[in-house]
C-alpha cells in the first residue's frame, strides 16, 4: 500500500502528541503518526507500576486537555503541592487525547505496533508495509527517546544466581530479601528508595550505590499556583542574583542552593551531577534516613557475594535484591538543528519542559515561513548530565524567552496555554500588591547581568 501525508510525525509519545494537538489546530495539514507502541504515550506504557511525574500535572501532557484535576495533594511526601499524575494516568491521558482529539479530526491517520524506516511503515504484528510520502516534513521525536528500566540493558555484568531486577517488578516482591541494593542516583533511583521507605523497610536495609550525587529541583518552586508565589519567583530572582554575583562555578553552586534553587542530598558532597529531577522538601528527608549511599563510581560487575564497582567493592549476597535504576532518562545528546530542510527535530527550547517546547515548536511551524526565522526562535535548549549543563541552559533559556518577546501573536499564544503555568501564575499578581510586584522586579533586574556573567563563567569550564 502506498499513502501521502503532509506530516509524517515518528513517535506517539508526550513530545510527538503536543506537536501533533498544536499542529492541527493551527493548520488544516494531514498527520500521519507512526509509533512502536500499541497506544500513545510512548515510554509511559513501559513505565514502573509506582511511577509519577516529577513536577505538577498543570503543565504536562498537550495544549488542548488538561491532565488531572488540578488537584493539590492533601497526604503523603507531596502534600501541599500539585498533584502528580501515576504513569497509568499519564498513559490514559494520551490515549484519550488520540482518541477524542487527533483522529476525530478527519486528517490524522494513526500507526501503532509500527516501525518507520527509509519511507516505509512495517507492522510489528501482521509484517505489512506500507510505503508513505510526506509532502512538506518528516517530524522526528525520537532524539528525545527516553529510556526506562524495562527496556534498559543493564552496562555490568550480573553473575548466575544474583536476585536482580529493573524497578518495574518491586510490587512484585512475595517476601523480604535480606537487603536492597539500588543501583543509580537519578529520578529512578530516587523513585526507588522513596518506595521502599514508603513500604515501611529499615532505611538501614537500603544500599545506594550513587556513581554521582546530583543537584535537585525543589518540587516547592514549579508549583503554576498563585498561593506558591513567593517560592516559585523568589527562586527565579534568586537563580538570577546568584548567577549575577558569582566569582567561580564553585560559588555559583553555593549561591543557587542558599538561595533555594537547587538542593542536595548531602551536604558534605559535591554534586557533580544535574538531571533536573525534582523532590519535595519531605521527600529529601525521607532520602537523607539512608545511610549506607556508596559512592565509589560505576558498577562494574554484580556478583552472587561482592559487588565490583570503578573504585572499589562491597559485600552483597544471593539473599539481597538488586535494583536497577541505571537508565538514564534521556541519553545526552548533542543538539542538531530544529528544522532543517525536510526534517523536524523536536528537542528542548524551554529547559525541562518537552511538552511545552514540542507545543512551541508546532505553533511557529504553522506560522512562519522561513527556517532560519524558526530555528532563531526555537534555539536548542540542551539536556543537562553534569552540574555545569545547568549554565548552558540557563543562557539559552533566556535568550529563547528574548526571542519570544519580540513575537506579539506567538506571546499571545503562550500566555493563554496550559503548559504554560508560569505565565498565569505572574499575570495574576495584583498590580498593588507591593510585595509581590517586588519579586518580579528583582528577576527583571537580575536577568541581564545574571545571564552576562553565566557567559564569562561558561568559558571557564574545562570541556
Amino acid at each position: 500500500m502506498q499513502i501521502e501525508t503532509d506530516y509524517l510525525i515518528i513517535g506517539a509519545g508526550c513530545v510527538g502528541m503536543s506537536f501533533a494537538d498544536v499542529f492541527v489546530d493551527e493548520s488544516d495539514a494531514d498527520v500521519v503518526m507512526v509509533d512502536i507502541h500499541a497506544k500513545p504515550g510512548g515510554h509511559w506504557n513501559d513505565a514502573y507500576p509506582f511511577v509519577t511525574l516529577h513536577q505538577p500535572s498543570s503543565f504536562y501532557g498537550v495544549s488542548s486537555a488538561p491532565l488531572g484535576r488540578d488537584r493539590v495533594d492533601q497526604r503523603g511526601l507531596n502534600a501541599g503541592l500539585g498533584e502528580l499524575a501515576t504513569g497509568a494516568e499519564v498513559a490514559n491521558y494520551f490515549d484519550n487525547v488520540m482518541r477524542d482529539h487527533l483522529l476525530p479530526t478527519g486528517r490524522v491517520r494513526y500507526f501503532p505496533m509500527s516501525r518507520y524506516a527509509d519511507g516505509q511503515i512495517t507492522s510489528l504484528v501482521s509484517g505489512a508495509t506500507t510505503d508513505v510520502t510526506a509532502r512538506r516534513r518528516v517530524v522526528d521525536t525520537t532524539h528525545l527517546t527516553t529510556t526506562v528500566p524495562s527496556t534498559h540493558t543493564p552496562s555490568f555484568e550480573i553473575d548466575d544466581g544474583v536476585r536482580f531486577m529493573p524497578l518495574n517488578d518491586l510490587p512484585r516482591v512475595g517476601e523480604p530479601p535480606a537487603g536492597w541494593v539500588v543501583v543509580g542516583g537519578g529520578k529512578t533511583g530516587i523513585d526507588a528508595c522513596l518506595w521502599l521507605l514508603e513500604h515501611g523497610t529499615d532505611p538501614d536495609a537500603i544500599t545506594w550505590i550513587m556513581p554521582r550525587d546530583g543537584w535537585l529541583i525543589p518540587r516547592e518552586t514549579t508549583q503554576p499556583r498563585l498561593e506558591h508565589f513567593e517560592a516559585v519567583m523568589g527562586a527565579q530572582a534568586a537563580q538570577y542574583e546568584a548567577s549575577a554575583a558569582a566569582t567561580s562555578v564553585d560559588d555559583l553552586f553555593h549561591r543557587l542552593e542558599a538561595g533555594g534553587v537547587l538542593v542536595r542530598l548531602d551536604p558534605n558532597v559535591e554534586p557533580a551531577m544535574f538531571h533536573a529531577a525534582t523532590v519535595s522538601a519531605p521527600e529529601l528527608d525521607a532520602l537523607g534516613s539512608i545511610r549506607n549511599v556508596v559512592r565509589l563510581g560505576r558498577v562494574s560487575r554484580i556478583g552472587r557475594d561482592r559487588i565490583e564497582l570503578r573504585d572499589g567493592s562491597i559485600a552483597t549476597s544471593p539473599d539481597h535484591i538488586h535494583v536497577d535504576c541505571s537508565a538514564s532518562a534521556i541519553p545526552k545528546q548533542e543538539p542538531v538543528t530544529i528544522f532543517d530542510g525536510d526534517v523536524i527535530t523536536p528537542q528542548t527550547v524551554r529547559a525541562y519542559q518537552p511538552a511545552f517546547s514540542a507545543a512551541v515548536i508546532a505553533w511557529v511551524e504553522a506560522h512562519y515561513d522561513d527556517d532560519a526565522k524558526k530555528n532563531e526562535i526555537c534555539g536548542v535548549v540542551p539536556i543537562p548530565n553534569d552540574r555545569t549543563d545547568w549554565i548552558g541552559l540557563t543562557i539559552a533559556n533566556a535568550l529563547n524567552m528574548r526571542q519570544w518577546l519580540g513575537e506579539p501573536e506567538l506571546n499571545e499564544f503562550l500566555s493563554s496555554n496550559r503548559l504554560n503555568g508560569f505565565a498565569a501564575t505572574v499575570a495574576a499578581v495584583d498590580p498593588n500588591d507591593e510585595a509581590r510586584q517586588a519579586v518580579l522586579e528583582r528577576v527583571r533586574a537580575s536577568i541581564v547581568p545574571g545571564v552576562a556573567n553565566l557567559m564569562q563563567l561558561a568559558e571557564t569550564i574545562e570541556r
